[in-house]
């Protein structure tokens, strides 16, 4: 067993150190096939982390009666511990642990009744966890971002293709329901033809990234452990799924449309010191008031697309206020504001001239243009994480496993999408300079039809 298991990191170590050297040539090694041992008839589920985005994932798999939850790896015995009374409490047993090590996932990833595997550990583990599931055998779900590097995204899409392995990235908002309904709006034609799009991750994260007080790193808690790390070393959009997500689906993003071409600037960095100096268990004296932050306050960046549209994404974790998506969306014959930017829609030839639908009027439009999946399945959602958002990622999910089918946000998404951050770094650094796009489908997005949110 312990040769297997050596001959096992191996073949991940070399795969994941060639892949990046190479991207447009694939290896012609045998493809692997889904583990087929189901104990019970029943679809079986592993998890890689635990911690407070695992345990999310893993009451919504409860859920599922048909679905085995088999095993889970984290090193947090108190991660551990919540994550077992989670399945006693919905009166299932629990499950085999595999931790100990950074590596323990290896470990598990050699049982042959896993059919499925949610990754939700920190960042920098995202693509070497979600490459030794694929080339285990195992269909791949991996939290947001999935990469953190150029190279590492044409890992996950090389290691998908050679596998013949599916992954799924797991963003949410693009199950929100507004971002849904806005889809079917630009489907059906209701602003005409597409041109612009703002979005972005605004969140006062300072609470998140130091935990208790002013503290991160190892001794600190959560994931003040180590997402704080990535903003005192990074300047970039280092989080921006949540807000291109959805966008892409409704520009149609590697079907039809590409990323072409990224500008990025940020400002200054303050809010961070500003918060640790002028906390109660801060102070000018901390010695982490003394840390020069690179992640600048506010992150802008605008891409441009294969189709002539344009798209500007907004990172903002350190500065106090409220939360938002930032998303407008602009067509030649109406525009939209969401949630979070005035809820307030204007459609020429329907609304008052030069007068925003808001309220009622506004209402009427999401009411028409709810999404099937919202319409059917809204009191199954109630309850799960983000306003119940979460149920339909995972839903979708454990449809794609069940059916062994390619899932509507895939390896290609999970590539473009992740590729921000590493460009967004580099124009930046270049003083806003463009940054080009890979096209990780090589080609294939002229001729691919979308999958995402169809009726």
């Amino acid at each position: 067993m312990e040769l297997k298991r050596r001959d096992f990191i191996k073949k991940i170590s070399v795969a994941g150190a060639g892949m990046a050297l190479a991207p447009n040539i694939i290896s012609a090694s045998e493809k692997i096939q889904f583990s087929r041992v189901k104990p019970n008839g029943k679809l079986n589920i592993a998890f890689i982390g635990v911690g407070g985005r695992g345990r999310s994932h893993l009451k919504n798999v409860c859920q599922y009666k048909d679905v085995e939850i088999t095993a889970f790896c984290d090193i947090d015995p108190e991660a551990v511990t919540k994550s077992q009374k989670i399945l006693r409490d919905h009166s299932r047993k629990e499950a085999e642990v595999y931790t100990g090590d950074d590596h323990a996932y290896l470990k598990m990833l050699e049982r042959d009744d896993i059919d499925g595997v949610i990754i939700s550990s920190p960042w920098l583990w995202h693509t070497p966890m979600a490459i030794a599931a694929m080339r285990a055998g195992k269909y791949t779900g991996i939290e947001v971002s999935a990469a953190n590097t150029i190279e590492e995204c044409w890992d996950l899409v090389n290691t998908s293709e050679e596998t013949d392995v599916p992954c799924m990235i797991l963003e949410n908002v693009c199950y929100a329901r507004e971002s849904m309904a806005v889809l079917k709006m630009v489907r059906e034609g209701l602003f005409g033809e597409i041109v612009h799009a703002t979005c972005g991750y605004k969140h006062d994260l300072r609470h998140i990234k130091f935990d208790p007080g002013v503290e991160f790193g190892k001794n600190a808690k959560g994931e003040a452990r180590w997402r704080t790390e990535h903003s005192l070393k990074r300047n970039g959009d280092i989080y921006p799924t949540h807000g291109v997500g959805p966008v892409a689906t409704w520009f149609d993003i590697n079907r039809g449309n590409r990323f072409v071409s990224i500008t990025s600037v940020a400002t200054k960095s303050t809010g961070l010191h500003q918060y640790i100096i002028n906390h109660p268990q801060g102070g000018e004296d901390h010695p982490n008031a003394k840390l020069k932050w690179k992640l600048g306050d506010i992150v802008t960046s605008t891409i441009k697309t294969a189709n002539g549209e344009t798209i500007v994404i907004s990172h903002d974790t350190n500065l106090p206020r409220p939360y938002s998506w930032g998303f407008e969306l602009h067509g030649n014959k109406g525009v939209w504001g969401g949630e979070y930017e005035g809820r307030r829609i204007y459609i020429e030839g329907k609304s008052e001239q030069h007068q925003w639908e808001i309220g009622k009027d506004y209402d009427k439009y999401f009411k028409k243009f709810d999404h099937k999946l919202w319409k059917e399945e809204e009191a199954k959602a109630k309850g799960a994480g983000h306003g119940g958002i979460d149920y339909f990622t995972i839903k979708q999910f454990i449809e794609s496993v069940k059916n062994e089918v390619q899932p509507p946000i895939d390896v290609y998404d999970a590539a473009a999408w992740s590729a921000i951050t590493p460009l967004s770094e580099a124009s930046i650094a270049s003083n806003g300079s463009p940054q080009f796009f890979p096209d990780f489908t090589r080609g294939k997005w002229m001729t691919n039809k979308p999958i995402f949110g169809l009726e």
